[in-house]
Order: structure tokens, then C-alpha cells, then sequence
């Protein structure tokens, strides 16, 4: 079996401890921890890479561009 959290090292708490052992219970278990790049994660999946990448393009070509007066807003 193999589980993927993915969470804040400040949540990491009591609750968190209880429900691996909840999940697990006597069995001997891995735990590998690694920073979480939010660029890589966006840019995983090829359909979000694509639009993600047309967006700076738009930005940097001023086109497509969707822009919001902020006094309106109020």
C-alpha cells in the first residue's frame, strides 16, 4: 500500500501521528519527506503546462488579457 500527504510541515500535528497509525496500524512504514516545488507541481500535468505556458506568452505579448478596475470591485 503507499499513501501520498501532502501538507504544511506546521500542520503536522497529533491528529496527523494518530491517523497514520490509524491507517497502518502495527505495520513497519517509510516516511520520506521532501520540499514541494509549486512550479513542478503546476507544471506536471502536459494540459495545465500548456495553458500555463500560453499565459506568460500572452503577458509577455499583451494579448488575450483580462483586465479588472479594482475602484469597480468595491
Amino acid at each position: 500500500m503507499s499513501t501520498i500527504y501532502r501538507l504544511k510541515a506546521s500542520e503536522l500535528d497529533e491528529r496527523f501521528l494518530a491517523g497514520l497509525k490509524a491507517t497502518f496500524g502495527d505495520k513497519e512504514i517509510e516516511i520520506i519527506v521532501s520540499e514541494v516545488s509549486e512550479t513542478d507541481y503546476l507544471l506536471k500535468s502536459e494540459a495545465n503546462k500548456k495553458r500555463l505556458l500560453q499565459a506568460v506568452e500572452n503577458v509577455k505579448n499583451r494579448t488575450n488579457l483580462v483586465e479588472v478596475n479594482l475602484e469597480e470591485l468595491e
